[in-house]
């Protein structure tokens, strides 16, 4: 009774733990897609501002959250300073041209960045997309933390599958993230702007969707199964209800 308690207690707090690392991993999204929309038509419609004027403060809460995240770690981030220099360019390019479909082009431009970033982590061998999927994966595990450390080292017999695995699934979010940029740029260009604000965040999240379902079903459901086999090889599998396997629907939806 008392080892059924903790088994319980342990996978509770594995929940808890994996609940929080997704929780996290996906808070930036907050702040860089709804603030700036719900910005924007407050200033524009509430505050009579201009579209350009409204576009312009939106557009500086990504820009400042971007850079007070590089001085919160303490060390530069080259992706994070990449998406800031974008953000800060952009911005003194719109004010100093006043159009307001630049401004709306600028997002295209740091998914581009974002893109561009994982498919070179893809090719130097450092997948950036890695710190994403693992928690999805792991779930706060400390078995599967360990099975994780031994695939990713090329200590286990699964190793080179699992790493083309965790390259396939940054290389599926870099393409997307480049044909997102196509979109929007083009859209920025042929779509009214009071439309293209919010549909722009619909294409973004429509490219999220269906990115999560092909790299989920291509890559993260092959990691995690070879996560618990290897787990079970070495006899360290936890008590999680088997149940509970599997990626989390809300994450990786009909993987």
């Amino acid at each position: 009774m008392t080892t059924k308690t903790s088994d319980t207690g342990r996978t509770s707090k594995a929940g808890r733990t994996s609940r929080a690392s997704r929780a996290e991993a996906f808070r930036p999204l907050l702040v860089d897609v709804a603030v700036p929309i719900g910005s924007y038509y407050l200033l524009k419609e509430a505050f009579g501002a201009t579209a350009f004027a409204a576009l312009a403060w939106s557009s500086l809460v990504p820009a400042v959250r971007t850079g007070w995240s590089t001085v919160r770690e303490g060390r530069t981030n080259p992706l994070a300073a990449l998406i800031l220099v974008v953000n800060v360019v952009s911005l003194v390019l719109g004010f100093v041209s006043g159009d307001p479909r630049l401004m709306l082009a600028k997002d295209s431009g740091v998914s581009s960045v974002i893109g561009i970033g994982i498919l070179v982590s893809v090719a130097l061998g450092r997948p950036m997309m890695t710190a994403a999927v693992k928690p999805f994966v792991v779930k706060g595990d400390a078995a599967r933390e360990a099975a994780w450390q031994r695939l990713a080292s090329g200590a286990a017999v699964g190793s080179a599958v699992f790493r083309r695995k965790e390259r396939l699934f940054s290389l599926v979010w870099g393409v997307a993230l480049l044909g997102e940029c196509v979109a929007r740029v083009v859209g920025a260009y042929t779509v009214p702007v009071d439309t293209m604000v919010w549909l722009g965040s619909v294409i973004m999240a429509g490219g999220m969707a269906v990115t999560f379902v092909v790299s989920g079903r291509l890559a993260a459901r092959p990691m995690e199964r070879l996560l618990a086999a290897e787990s079970e090889s070495t006899g360290l599998e936890s008590a999680e209800p088997k149940a509970g396997r599997g990626v989390p629907e809300v994450a990786f939806a009909g993987a």
